[in-house]
C-alpha cells in the first residue's frame, strides 16, 4: 500500500515550542517516521504569553505573532522532512493546531493564533488548521480533540482504560469496555508548576519533579485550590490559561498561610495529580496511560500511580506512540481525517451536536 504521509504540528499551553511529527497512516496503526522539537525564540514565547490576556494593540500584535509562529512551524516542517529524507511533495497535508490565546466556548468562540495560508506558502504543502471552531459552532467545547485519536488507536477490546495527556492543561480520555469513549479537561497540568518554578528559580519546568519532591503539599491550600468551581463542573468541559494562570495562583496564595517555594510546588503537583485522579474515579479502570510533558515528571507519575490504584500507570510508549509526540501525531491524523472527508463524532467528548468534519483546508 502506498504511503499516506502527514505532518502534525502542536504548540500547546506550555508555550515551550513546537512538536512536529511525520506520520504514515497507510497501515492499521500510525507509523512515526520522524519527529522534531523546535523551542520558541524567547521573544516569540514572551509575546505569545503576553497575548494570553487583553493588552494594548493586541489585534496587530496577534497578527504579527501569527506570522512569526507560521515561520517557526515551517522551519520545524523542513527539519522533520530532512530527518526522514522525505520530500515535501510526498506529504499530503500538515495538521497545524495553532497557539491558543483565548478559549471561551461559552461565549461561542475559541482562538488559536496561526497563519495557515502563510504556512502553506512557505512549505508548499496543504495545511489543515482551525480544528476547534467547527466544534464550537456545533455547540461543543472545541476541546479536547485528542480523545478521538486515543479512541482510534489506544482502545482495547473489552478493556476499560484511560489515556491522560498532561501538557500545560491536563485532559483525560475514558475508553470504556464497550468501545465508547468520553473525555474532558481536568484542569491544570504543568502550567502552574512551570509558572511557579520559572518565577522562583528561572527554570522552564521542574525536571523530574525534584523541587516538588523536596516540599510538602499544604492540605489547606490544596483544599482551597480544589474548591475552584471548575473542578465540580460536569463534563463536557474544557479550560486553559484563561482560568488557570498567574492571577489564579496569586489569589489562592494570598488567601492562604505562608508556604515555602518548594511546598507550593509540591501543592501544585498534588493539585494536578488529585484533579486527574478524581476524574478517573469510579470507572473501574484496568490501566492508565500518560502522555505529554507530565509523563516525564517522575514525582507526578508516582503520585498519580498511588492515587489511581489498583489501576496501573504507564506511558503511551508501550502502546506504540511515544509520550512526547502523541499530540503531534494526533494532529497529523486529524489532518488525514479532514482530507478524507471523515466527520469526527465528538458528542460524548465536547458536547457537539453531532459528527462534523473538523478543520479548514489551505491548499498548497
Amino acid at each position: 500500500m502506498a504511503a499516506a504521509l502527514y505532518i502534525g504540528l502542536m504548540s500547546g499551553t506550555s508555550l515551550d515550542g513546537v512538536d512536529a511529527a511525520l506520520v504514515d497512516f497507510s497501515g492499521a496503526s500510525p507509523v512515526v517516521l520522524a519527529t522534531h522539537f523546535a523551542a520558541f525564540a524567547p521573544e516569540l514565547r514572551a509575546e505569545l504569553l503576553a497575548l494570553q490576556a487583553p493588552s494594548t494593540n493586541e489585534l496587530e500584535r496577534a497578527a504579527l505573532a501569527a506570522n512569526v509562529l507560521a515561520a517557526a512551524y515551517a522551519v520545524a516542517v523542513a527539519a522533520v522532512l530532512k530527518s526522514a529524507s522525505v520530500r515535501g511533495v510526498d506529504v499530503r497535508a500538515i495538521g497545524a493546531h495553532g497557539q491558543t490565546v483565548r478559549h471561551r466556548p461559552a461565549a461561542g468562540f475559541t482562538l488559536q493564533l496561526n497563519n495557515p495560508a502563510l504556512l502553506a506558502e512557505l512549505t508548499g504543502i496543504a495545511v489543515v488548521a482551525d480544528f476547534r471552531s467547527r466544534d464550537v459552532a456545533a455547540s461543543g467545547q472545541g476541546a479536547p480533540l485528542a480523545p478521538v485519536f486515543h479512541r482510534a488507536f489506544f482502545a482495547a477490546p473489552a478493556t476499560a482504560r484511560a489515556v491522560v495527556n498532561i501538557g500545560g492543561i491536563a485532559n483525560v480520555t475514558l475508553l470504556a469496555r464497550d468501545g465508547g469513549a468520553s473525555g474532558f479537561d481536568t484542569g491544570p497540568g504543568n502550567v502552574l508548576m512551570d509558572l511557579w518554578i520559572a518565577r522562583h528559580q528561572g527554570a522552564p519546568y521542574d525536571a523530574g519533579g525534584t523541587w516538588a519532591a523536596a516540599g510538602v503539599a499544604g492540605p489547606a491550600l490544596l483544599r482551597a485550590m480544589l474548591g475552584d468551581p471548575y473542578f465540580a463542573l460536569p463534563p463536557p468541559k474544557s479550560t486553559g490559561r484563561d482560568l488557570f494562570n498567574a492571577l489564579w495562583l496569586d489569589r489562592a496564595l494570598a488567601a492562604s498561610e505562608p508556604h515555602s517555594g518548594a511546598d507550593v510546588q509540591a501543592t501544585l503537583l498534588e493539585l494536578t495529580a488529585r484533579s486527574i485522579a478524581e476524574a478517573l474515579r469510579g470507572h473501574a479502570l484496568k490501566s492508565v496511560y500518560v502522555c505529554g510533558g507530565g509523563a516525564r515528571n517522575t514525582r507526578l507519575m508516582e503520585r498519580l500511580g498511588a492515587l489511581v490504584r489498583p489501576a496501573t500507570v504507564d506511558v503511551t510508549d508501550v502502546l506504540g506512540v511515544p509520550a512526547d509526540w502523541v499530540e503531534a501525531v494526533a494532529f497529523a491524523w486529524l489532518a488525514e481525517r479532514h482530507v478524507g472527508g471523515h466527520a469526527l463524532d465528538l458528542a460524548a467528548i465536547t458536547g457537539a451536536a453531532g459528527p462534523r468534519v473538523a478543520g479548514a483546508l489551505y491548499t498548497k
